[in-house]
């Protein structure tokens, strides 16, 4: 999940709505309900993949419970990733010129592919988990969905590093940025582990299952390190 752009303010648009004393708010506040509803939807995603595959469950929930819980944490990913994308637009005030720009909005753009991908995996795997033959099915959309999560998790940290430095630790962009991109290695591996051979067995299930773990817990903490505070004053116009 790629650190967001929140665009600055700039003249009155269509997205700004008015508040109960006649005041509007300002894009600044926009941009933060915005970014705060797309943390949250990836957070929600990113338990659902971590419940699903978390150690031990496996020995207490079927096949099916797994898939399903996953195939749910897809769509938030999805939904997230949507917001993403259209708020990841170069602003008025950053010229498309500008790398970073470029950068930010091409990381959004191949991750919300990427979810595509994890949606139609997951939701494959509900119908063909029990048919070994099929699995292979499976793994494919998965692992060009992990291929394309590492690619925008790279552009990701290009973005930060082009917008903040390469090294700083004390900005919550540039360690959202990092983990996100732990955390897209982590999906990599677990598609490694997850390669199901034209007999329907798969290469390693538990590093499919340890990386899908781990890399939604990094997922869910480079959404919440983004987490804006919603409650924070309303500029007014």
């Amino acid at each position: 999940m790629p650190a967001p752009t929140v665009p600055e303010a700039s003249a009155p648009s269509p997205l700004q709505r008015t508040r109960r004393d006649g005041h509007v708010p300002c894009i600044e506040t926009i941009g933060r309900v915005t970014l705060w509803r797309q943390c949250w939807l990836f957070m929600i995603g990113s338990a659902f993949f971590a419940v699903g595959t978390a150690p031990g469950f496996a020995s207490v929930a079927s096949a099916t419970v797994t898939n399903a819980l996953c195939f749910v944490g897809s769509w938030f990913f999805t939904s997230a990733a949507f917001i993403q994308l259209t708020q990841s637009r170069s602003p008025a005030s950053r010229s498309w010129a500008d790398p970073s720009a470029r950068a930010d909005w091409l990381s959004s753009a191949i991750q919300f592919v990427g979810t595509l991908l994890f949606n139609l995996s997951t939701g494959a795997a509900l119908l063909a988990h029990r048919v070994l033959a099929q699995r292979r099915f499976v793994w494919l959309p998965d692992a060009n969905g992990s291929v394309a999560f590492l690619v925008s998790g790279v552009l990701a940290v290009v973005a930060v590093t082009l917008s903040i430095g390469a090294f700083e630790l004390s900005s919550r962009d540039w360690q959202a940025a990092w983990v996100n991109m732990l955390g897209s290695i982590a999906f990599g591996a677990s598609a490694v582990g997850a390669f199901v051979n034209r007999a329907g067995a798969t290469a390693d299930a538990l590093l499919a299952n340890v990386g899908t773990f781990f890399g939604a817990l990094c997922f869910l903490a480079a959404a919440y390190l983004l987490l804006p505070n919603r409650s924070a004053p309303v500029a007014a116009a």
